[in-house]
């Protein structure tokens, strides 16, 4: 192939998942990092990195056009939510090739309210969630749901942060207000949500003008940091498996279908069961892969990270309706460590019982 791809946010671990999966896809690939902060950027395992602004300034546009004509890049790829957002407004003037959902579809996506709203309003699997105007409305809101817990969380952004379960207007009152203190962030940023206590499920799905090409879901069964989170849960897997869940895809199918007609790109999309086993969306990840799940490309029939840019790239993917399905591998992530890969047979292999 003997491409060369930039990618930015380099030095994170969604960025450095990524890097491994595109090398171990296709050695051939020339990969280079992009970030604004030095610390971060000095863990990228890209072959070449270059420090850039942050892509909130204006400098951000141009530093990003010399990197691409001094490195001769052929395609862009963005690693974060942010990122994303500012690769959509510059697709048609970055001399190189972008492979993103239109700027609608990423703007409804990382509204996590608005999606909710619109999905709901077709008759789609998600969440009843409600805005928080101030911190009085919070009294009003709550006897809408069903069940002694409520989610709290914050509309926009990644990692779970700022979410919370609830059991009371109180509690839901004082944790806003701790935020609102402590941290800076704005009331009415937060929304009260159904409680889903059911399986969690991630699906990572690969688009063309509509067409869904490939497919893969997995299953989150424990959470990086959930012990010390009061929720005890988290976005980030600990523990996650490949499983073989049509229903999961079948869902995505048609929500994608509602959001975006011609959706092309990546879509990374968290789903989990409400109190009768529906599998309902709670966010989607427009034009990002989940940070973890490309390690699951060393054991699938295909590698999604490649696939993607070969189909960026212009070249015959020869894939539609593909569901990657291979069962029972487990990925399991802790702090400085790479992510480990592992069948289910594997962890009864060279252990002693004490």
């Amino acid at each position: 192939m003997g491409k060369r791809v930039l990618v930015l946010g380099a030095g994170t671990g969604a960025s450095n998942n990524l890097i491994r999966s595109l090398r171990g896809g296709d050695a051939s690939l020339f990969l280079i990092g992009a970030h604004d902060d030095r610390f971060v950027l000095k863990k990228s395992c890209a072959d070449r990195n270059y420090l850039t602004p942050s892509p909130t300034v204006s400098d951000f546009p141009d530093a990003l056009r010399r990197v691409i004509l001094r490195e001769r890049v052929d395609l862009l790829i963005p690693a974060s939510d942010a990122h994303v957002r500012t690769v959509s407004d510059l697709r048609n003037d970055v001399p190189c090739r972008v492979l993103l959902p239109s700027r609608a579809t990423i703007d409804l996506c990382q509204d996590k309210h608005a999606l909710s709203t619109f999905l709901r309003a077709r008759g789609l699997p998600a969440p009843l969630t409600h805005p928080v105007t101030d911190l009085e409305s919070i009294e009003d809101i709550f006897p809408r749901f069903r069940g002694p817990l409520v989610w709290c969380r914050i509309r926009r952004g990644t990692a779970s942060m700022g979410a919370t379960s609830v059991r009371s207007p109180e509690q839901a009152r004082a944790w806003i207000a701790y935020w609102h203190d402590m941290r800076g962030t704005a009331i009415d940023s937060f929304t009260l949500s159904e409680y889903l206590p059911g399986r969690d499920f991630l699906c990572q799905g690969l688009w063309n003008e509509g067409t869904l090409l490939l497919v893969k879901t997995f299953e989150r069964l424990s959470y990086f940091g959930g012990a010390s989170s009061p929720s005890g849960v988290s976005s980030l897997s600990a523990l996650a498996k490949t499983i073989a869940e049509p229903r999961v895809v079948d869902t995505c199918r048609g929500v994608m279908e509602a959001v975006d007609p011609g959706a092309t790109g990546v879509f990374s999309i968290d789903l989990k069961e409400n109190a009768e086993g529906v599998p309902c969306i709670t966010e989607i990840n427009a034009g990002r892969f989940f940070m973890a799940m490309n390690n699951f490309d060393v054991v699938g029939k295909y590698n999604m990270a490649v696939t993607y840019v070969r189909l960026a790239l212009g070249e015959d993917v020869s894939l539609k309706e593909e569901y990657d399905i291979v069962d029972d591998y487990y990925m399991v992530r802790d702090l400085d460590t790479l992510p480990g890969v592992f069948h289910a047979d594997a962890f009864f292999e060279g252990l002693e019982e004490a």
